[in-house]
């Protein structure tokens, strides 16, 4: 139960300096980052709600978390009575800052920890609230005197990325940076997003589950690099590394960021300030000495350098091995070994782990199945734990780091007859696959304008789903990456595709309280060949290719509904498929799986 938790933080609003009528609680750390360290999972700690994405608001009578669609189902089975729901993009589903305009009286105070709240989010909730009175207030660290047994800080070592995964040395990317600094006219840049930093000075760690990355930040001046990290964490191979690239790296210590920015305002003439960075950061730098842009780490980090794309190529290829090893294993083992979501999942990782340059999952397996399955981010444990069954759907979204490259890719299966709503269902999020796999589209175009291409197959019959379909994915480092995706919403730094972005391929369809389906794939974007290559810009059109290499199972389509041309799309895919994997299968002798392989992988006749 949380009423105990509630019970403190409605002690700590009335006996705070300004007493507070609520308080703002983010799903956020320091650097802004979706996954989180044990330390920084406070909504989880106030709520029960584990959930990447949430925010909550607590008054002297309410609860209540907002969440978006990918997590409704779960976050009401894992919040108590003393939480109510509030489901952003629902209609009537009152925002954040207007139910507190609603709920609150003029001259209310509102407080929230500017260090764990983006500015952008920060300075419009501010904007809202003072239309009607109400003053949003800085409470620092409030936290430490609530959550009393709070987990440390981590401080796990940071280990140097070999030049033969990164491609590119940390010097030459540096240079890169303060040439954009330059043209922008700015002499100082504030990086706070974790894999930026670790991106750029070619340096991996180990502070977040599943993210290869270190808590740090990183200030770039004209005079060197100021790098705000526990000196512990560093090796003597990062201090050689440093040395060699002559990068002029300072160390100080990770909680000195503030002060150190305190004492260069007014010194420095223009600070570069990223959009993601939190609200304390953008407060002590003055506003007309702020630009405020899209990180240029982000951008040169997410269109990848020729190493880091066959190194994408290559982990994608050994997770095909993997997941084909995985899935053989799956329908010739469910008859007669009792299996669960959770056994299945470590059997995978397993797999996985035989693999050269793997290091660890790239985010919890959603192993899921059944009604399961229909919780989009569903993660099990043992109080959820299903057993796979015949008559089931099974979903399994799983991803890899290798030291080449990351994986995450989702397949839906059936052990046995699905029926035919669900065929329907799964053929229409295929034909998604395909329509956006496929498309054609001028360079530097907004993810956005992509999204609808993915979903029209569902919208021709009324179905949907509640997820945007394509994420930017990392090089041995986040899962999701920035700064450009694909969703019927823009995003906000979207630079336009260009070609060498990966990006995720994800449709989907979710059935509450009795199954869901996924289909997702690694894509790639390359030049396309077009009939007469008109180009809006001087840039021409651009494609996907799909890397990820794992079949799409055939006994489940409904091949009715499928045209000559998504046909062929499946026969074409499934070769490279098999092409690919079959070989390395039979290197290893593993002539089980290559059989398998082969039936999965059979043409589908027109």
């Amino acid at each position: 139960m949380t009423s105990n938790v509630l019970l403190k933080v409605r002690t700590f609003m009335k006996q705070y300096k300004l007493p507070l009528q609520a308080v703002i609680i983010t799903n956020h750390d320091q650097h802004s980052s979706e996954y989180l360290a044990e330390r920084d999972r406070i909504l989880k700690y106030v709520s029960g709600f584990s959930g990447s994405a949430g925010t909550a608001i607590i008054t002297d009578k309410d609860a209540k978390l907002w969440t978006d669609g990918r997590y409704f189902l779960q976050a009401n089975r894992e919040m108590d009575s003393s939480w109510s729901l509030m489901k952003v993009g629902v209609f009537g589903t009152l925002s954040e800052g207007t139910w507190l305009t609603k709920n609150l009286a003029s001259g209310s105070y509102v407080g929230s920890d500017p260090k764990l709240m983006p500015y952008s989010v920060w300075s419009n909730l501010e904007k809202e609230l003072s239309s009607s009175g109400i003053k949003l207030i800085p409470i620092e660290d409030y936290m430490d005197q609530i959550w009393l047994d709070r987990p440390p800080l981590v401080s796990n070592p940071i280990k140097v990325l070999d030049i033969k995964y990164a491609g590119v040395t940390s010097s030459a990317k540096i240079g890169l940076i303060t040439k954009a600094m330059k043209e922008k006219s700015v002499d100082c840049l504030v990086l706070s997003a974790l894999d930026d930093i670790s991106w750029l000075l070619n340096l991996r760690g180990d502070d977040i589950a599943y993210n290869p990355v270190f808590f740090s930040f990183l200030v770039i001046r004209p005079n060197g690099l100021h790098l705000f990290v526990d000196d512990k964490k560093l090796t003597n191979d990062v201090k050689i590394e440093f040395d060699k690239e002559n990068l002029g790296v300072s160390i100080l210590p990770y909680g000195e960021i503030y002060n150190f920015l305190r004492d260069i305002k007014d010194r420095a003439e223009k600070v570069w300030l990223c959009r993601s960075a939190n609200q304390l950061i953008y407060s002590i730098i003055p506003e007309n000495k702020r630009l405020c842009e899209c990180s240029p780490v982000s951008l040169l980090k997410a269109i990848k350098n020729e190493t880091e794309v066959k190194g994408m190529v290559s982990a994608h290829i050994k997770d095909g091995v993997a997941l084909c090893r995985y899935f053989h294993w799956l329908e010739n083992t469910i008859m007669d070994v009792p299996i669960t979501e959770i056994s299945a999942a470590k059997v995978l990782e397993q797999f996985r782990k035989e693999e050269e340059g793997y290091v660890g999952p790239s985010f919890p397996t959603i192993s899921s199945s059944g009604p399961n399955a229909a919780i989009i981010h569903y993660i099990p444990d043992k109080h959820s734990d299903r057993h796979l069954v015949l008559n089931e759907i099974y979903l399994c979204d799983s991803g890899a780091q290798y030291l080449d490259g990351t994986t995450d890719v989702t397949r839906t299966v059936h052990f046995s007859t699905p029926s035919e709503f669900e065929r329907e269902c799964f053929t229409r999020v295929v034909k998604g696959v395909i329509a956006l796999a496929s498309t054609k589209f001028p360079y530097g175009i907004k993810g956005n304008c992509l999204d609808s291409f993915a979903r029209k197959a569902l919208w021709e019959v009324g179905l949907d789903y509640k997820h945007g379909t394509g994420h930017g994915i990392g090089s041995y480092l986040f899962v999701h990456e920035g700064p450009m995706g694909i969703s019927w919403r823009p995003f906000p730094d979207d630079p336009g595709l260009q070609p060498n972005m990966f990006l995720s391929d994800e449709p989907g369809y979710y059935h509450d309280g009795e199954f869901g389906i996924r289909i997702e794939n690694i894509v790639q974007i390359i030049s396309a060949k077009t009939m007469y290559n008109m180009p809006v810009n001087e840039k021409g059109f651009l494609t996907f290719d799909t890397i990820t290499l794992c079949p799409i199972q055939i006994k489940f389509l409904n091949t009715a509904l499928l045209n000559d041309f998504e046909i062929t799309f499946i026969n074409s895919y499934h070769k490279k498929v098999f092409d690919t994997i079959g070989p390395l299968l039979l290197k290893r002798g593993l002539t089980d799986v290559h059989k398998w392989l082969e039936k999965e992988t059979a043409e589908i006749k027109i």
